[in-house]
């Protein structure tokens, strides 16, 4: 057989919600306002933990440093979707439909890691918490912080290269919102089988692992928790984690359904919505909401903000 000429696609075209013209009429302003609070929300709470002296604690710095991902993981996709939901042309180039599926993947399991690294981080404040402040110091806080991107984006850079090394030779309407693994891979001209063995494994690695982890921190320090005898003592221990258990069990609860099978369904962006435009958006709220220190912080911030209008 002869070879195909890979090259022959130079654009993909993203059909989003197109099958459904209603919903996609009634979805381009919810998603815009869902957006705007997504950056203010996430940015407010950079900034207090930034300012705020009584924030600047290992779990406030991990909660900042997650904010950060959760900007930059909802800009990868919601601009784009936003773009095709008014425009008539729904095209991406070839090269940069294969950006946006890196950042996302990459993005996305940097925040799977970060999850991980950040119930640590809980697991070690509730069961040891006299040599808590000596462990966690600066200098392993930074380093918790940096290898979630580096595994991240080391992790995600064998599915989006394998898919990228597959023949696109015809047909090039992605079933999607954005440029995502799966789509791509239906895509595809040549043989997907080692695309898609590799997607599941880095999302074995990725994905599945660090899920794992949290599950068997959050079993021991709810072992923890049910041995202390008071009960203000037990809701103040669930308090401290509560709100990293809510963000992680969105999160999961909607990622692993869609990447940890590589088939794929019609169901998939919608679910994709979930976590890639509701979650980002609600995990400000929670972390507001389900933390006095932050709500006192924002208020502080507020009263002083409306001395200095006056």
């Amino acid at each position: 057989m002869l070879p195909v000429n890979r090259t022959s696609v130079s654009e993909f075209f993203l059909l989003g919600f197109a099958p459904f013209p209603l919903f996609q009429q009634l979805l381009f302003l919810p998603v815009l306002v869902t957006y705007i609070i997504c950056v203010f929300g996430n940015v407010t709470i950079i900034l207090l933990v930034r300012t705020e002296p009584s924030l600047h604690t290992p779990m406030y710095f991990f909660i900042s440093i997650f904010a950060v991902l959760e900007i930059m993981f909802a800009s990868v996709t919601i601009p784009k979707l936003l773009a095709i939901l008014i425009q008539t042309k729904k095209n991406i180039s070839f090269f940069g439909c294969f950006a946006q599926l890196y950042a996302f993947e990459a993005l996305g399991e940097t925040e799977c890691l970060l999850l991980a690294f950040m119930v640590f981080d809980r697991y070690l404040a509730i069961t040891n918490p006299l040599r808590y402040s000596t462990i966690m110091n600066p200098q392993l806080c930074y380093r918790f912080a940096i290898l979630p991107w580096v595994g991240g984006f080391a992790c995600s850079s064998f599915p989006s290269s394998f898919t990228f090394l597959l023949d696109f030779c015809g047909p090039n309407e992605v079933d999607h919102f954005f440029c995502d693994l799966t789509p791509l891979q239906n895509l595809a001209c040549s043989d997907p089988s080692s695309s898609n063995v590799v997607t599941s494994l880095s999302a074995v690695v990725g994905v599945v692992t660090p899920f794992i982890v949290i599950v068997g921190f959050y079993i021991h320090i709810i072992h923890t928790v049910l041995k202390i005898e008071s009960t203000e003592g037990k809701t103040k221990a669930f308090s401290t984690c509560s709100s990293h258990l809510i963000v992680a069990s969105l999160f999961y609860g909607s990622g692993m359904t869609v990447y940890v099978k590589p088939k794929g369904s019609n169901y998939d962006k919608f679910l994709a919505l979930m976590y890639a435009v509701m979650t980002p958006v609600l995990n400000p709220f929670i972390y507001t909401f389900r933390n006095r220190e932050v709500k006192n912080a924002l208020r502080k911030n507020i009263k002083q903000f409306i001395l200095f209008l006056h």
